[in-house]
């Protein structure tokens, strides 16, 4: 996917192309179908499937206090687009300037004279402008002026209800990964470096892979089932991570993630995604290093269990990088 990451980078050949504007924060199945859509438009028309999103999330702008917590990266994001099938996105810095301007002037500066959109689509319930002034039928408004089509996208639900990053940020904090999981249509997953930590694991209990992540949204706290990626090799391995402040060993000033590796490591790795597939269990306090030891081993069963069921098709495990 080409990936522009400023208006003064937009390419002459960028048009003409079928669009879909947004914040994309965690990509779920309802953006994947959304840009599905773009994606058969486009080739029905022979344009470009494209995305317009932006950086930082316009909320840090014009409301930072009630910016959400972000599920995805910027580079994750992009890479899950390029995945559900977009050809190319521009990244627009979110700045004061692009907030000041009116509806009629993002249509006609930005999608009009600089992306040359032909078909834009966007859920019924789309704001863009200045004061967030502008709406669908805004929109339709000018895209009559301007030459554009005006497409809405249905709200995509899962088991009745609607499928939405908020949505997702609820699931994931209350450590019902599972759920959350159906809405993303993957695993939610963090990633980051591998850090030293006290070596107390190692010798009372079991060696674990310490993460430091700077992930906003972090599952609440529990032991899960996962899956590790090494970001480096592509070597993955079935695990189980504990989210949390290491009760048994008077640990309480910030969270941990410690993770597990079932089959022994053969090498460290330094950078890994973790994807939380199910969760297993709360984080609690036990009497000696023995009794928790005892409980990790309980828990990899659990886990093993989880990863045979999945394996003969009677519960859904996603890779981690799909």
């Amino acid at each position: 996917m080409r990936i522009f990451r400023s208006l003064s980078a937009l390419p002459p050949d960028f048009g003409p192309c079928a669009l879909t504007i947004g914040n994309f924060d965690g990509m779920h199945i309802g953006h994947c179908e959304i840009v599905r859509r773009i994606r058969a438009l486009a080739a029905a028309r022979g344009w470009k499937p494209s995305v317009l999103t932006f950086d930082p999330h316009p909320t840090q702008i014009v409301a930072p206090e009630r910016a959400p917590k972000l599920l995805t990266t910027l580079d994750r994001r992009l890479d899950l687009i390029a995945a559900a099938g977009a050809e190319q996105a521009l990244v627009l810095p979110f700045t004061t300037d692009i907030a000041k301007l009116t509806p009629a002037e993002f249509v006609r500066q930005i999608l009009c004279s600089r992306l040359d959109a032909r078909a834009i689509l966007v859920g019924d319930n789309f704001r863009f402008g200045a004061k967030q002034a502008g709406h669908v039928d805004t929109l339709r408004a000018l895209g009559a002026e301007c030459g554009f089509e005006v497409l809405i996208a249905p709200v995509v639900e899962f088991r009745g209800q609607p499928v939405s990053s908020s949505a997702i940020r609820a699931l994931i904090t209350d450590g019902r990964v599972s759920r959350a999981a159906r809405y993303l249509g993957r695993p939610y997953d963090v990633e980051g470096a591998i850090v030293t930590g006290r070596g107390v694991g190692a010798k009372q209990t079991a060696p674990t892979l310490n993460l430091a992540t700077s992930a906003q949204v972090i599952p609440a706290r529990g032991v899960y089932v996962t899956r590790t990626l090494d970001l480096a090799s592509g070597a993955a391995w079935d695990s189980v991570t504990n989210v949390g402040y290491r009760p048994t060993f008077g640990d309480s000033h910030e969270v941990t993630i410690e993770t597990f590796v079932m089959s022994g490591l053969a090498h460290r790795p330094a950078e890994i995604r973790l994807s939380f597939l199910a969760r297993l269990r709360e984080e609690r306090k036990f009497e000696n290093p023995e009794a928790l030891k005892a409980q990790i081993g309980r828990d990899v069963h659990a886990a093993q269990s989880y990863f045979r069921r999945a394996q003969s098709g009677t519960r859904p495990c996603p890779t981690p990088n799909s």
